[in-house]
């Protein structure tokens, strides 16, 4: 399997929305934390809030969370109107594919956002979605091991 992600993207900010609808992208699909979040905060970020919801209007929008805390996800949940999947486990692939069914699409009709080659991208790439490779929102706020194995993984995909 190419583990290659079909974009790789300095931010989510960057996402082109034209581009994605070409391709026929019906439903983005966000991982939570590092991509579209501080990694554990629990807060969305205003200009964050602002970029899903523009989103909204062509795309339907999930984000997928492997923090399963229950007080977590109800916090995630306050901010925002959009579909959250939980999962213990990575990569989602069966999470990805339960949330096609939900939204009634195809899985190649979706995209899977994440900061996290042999989670995210996998993932996305095994349930034949459309992969978008970010840099984690919260990197200057990371560990310096979880910058490590985040560099170390980027580096198992081919530019």
């Amino acid at each position: 399997m190419r583990l290659k992600p079909d974009y790789n993207l300095n931010s989510i900010y960057e996402i082109n929305e034209e581009e994605l609808l070409k391709k026929n992208v019906k439903c983005i699909f966000f991982d939570l934390d590092s991509t579209v979040m501080q990694s554990k905060s629990g807060k969305f970020t205003p200009e964050t809030l602002e970029f899903l919801n523009r989103l909204s209007k062509n795309f339907k929008i999930a984000i997928i969370s492997n923090n399963c805390k229950k007080h977590y996800i109800s916090k995630v949940e306050e901010q925002c109107d959009i579909k959250i999947y939980s999962n213990a486990k990575k990569p989602d692939t069966k999470v990805l594919k339960l949330a096609c069914r939900d939204f009634n699409i195809c899985e190649n009709e979706a995209a899977m956002v994440g900061d996290r080659p042999l989670t995210d991208i996998l993932a996305g790439k095994r349930a034949n979605m459309v992969t978008i490779l970010v840099d984690s929102i919260s990197r200057d706020k990371e560990g310096i091991l979880t910058r490590f194995v985040r560099w170390l993984e980027r580096l198992s995909i081919k530019k």
